[in-house]
């Protein structure tokens, strides 16, 4: 890796350090949301750098929907075991989310019910005053209007037109009682830099990143691969192709592309020439073209 590369790399450490530090210092119970995706790996790799020697001092805390990839699930298992972290799984155990099946994942409903309520449930149940996230500004537009630190109301809405200047470095993060505060390390990463500090700090992350040989379905014009929630209907042509995922979220609306990349380095090239979106495969973002910011506005993160 050139010097240039690492130095830069280096500072975008170094910022997403001190939020993480001014977040502790500011807040009386943050609490830090882990995807298990490449972005929540870095975001633990910071945190952990942010207060070595030390525990990280807030917890982790995952929403599940019960349909991520299975992959996800042994990876949080490994993770959580081999870091000694305090990782809170949090699921919408009311009746419309459980009878909500995998061919629904698409759907705002499905949206609302398995993500959006359960993260504003388990901010209130818990009293987190502050949640950490790794949403970047490059991956989607309703997400580069957002500041570093952004507000959210007592009942979790994100108001587009809210927004604080952030001059120099300078976070105003102050809240009135029951509000609370979505805070983002990474806003400044690109996908790239994402996988240029995994190859710089070594960082393991889900092997669905990486190319292989899978059983995919191509429908809606995403590729999806089969597994416990995705089958064949009738009239789709079960294909094996070389592919890997940019993304990771709920197997039956997150789509792989096309790939040869079975390496970090081999990801860093394809991403050079990479000319599609990011969340091009996610199925969520799709509905319409104000999709994301209409959920983030209910409290989606």
């Amino acid at each position: 890796m050139e010097k240039y590369e690492i130095n830069y790399l280096r500072q975008l450490e170094s910022e997403a350090i001190h939020i993480i530090r001014e977040v502790v210092a500011n807040f009386k119970n943050p609490v830090m949301l882990y995807s298990i995706g490449k972005d929540s790996s870095c975001l633990l790799r910071l945190a952990q750098k942010a207060f070595y020697p030390g525990k990280i001092p807030f917890p982790l805390m995952q929403i599940d929907t019960g349909y991520i990839f299975k992959e996800m699930y042994e990876f949080r298992e490994k993770i959580n075991k081999n870091n000694n972290l305090k990782i809170i799984v949090y699921k919408n155990e009311d009746p419309v989310a459980l009878s909500m099946k995998a061919n629904q994942a698409h759907s705002e409903e499905y949206i609302y019910h398995k993500k959006t309520k359960p993260l504003l449930e388990s901010i209130k149940k818990y009293e987190f005053d502050a949640a950490i996230g790794g949403s970047r500004r490059e991956e989607e537009k309703s997400r580069a209007k957002e500041r570093i630190f952004s507000p959210r109301t007592k009942e979790g809405v994100w108001n587009p037109k809210d927004q604080r200047p952030e001059l120099w470095h300078l976070y105003n993060t102050r809240i009135k009682e029951k509000e609370s505060m979505r805070i983002f390390p990474l806003s400044d990463w690109t996908e790239i830099d994402i996988w240029r500090y995994i190859k710089l700090e070594k960082i393991e992350v889900v092997p669905l990143y990486f190319a292989k040989k899978r059983k995919v379905i191509k429908r809606k014009n995403i590729y999806l691969r089969l597994d416990e929630y995705v089958s064949p209907k009738k009239n789709e042509e079960v294909l094996e192709i070389n592919c890997r995922y940019r993304t990771l979220g709920c197997s039956p609306s997150t789509g792989a592309v096309p790939s040869t990349a079975t390496t970090v380095d081999e990801i860093i090239e394809e991403l050079i020439e990479a000319k599609d979106s990011e969340r091009q495969n996610r199925a969520i973002d799709q509905n319409s073209d104000s999709a994301m910011e209409d959920k983030k506005k209910e409290g989606y993160f």
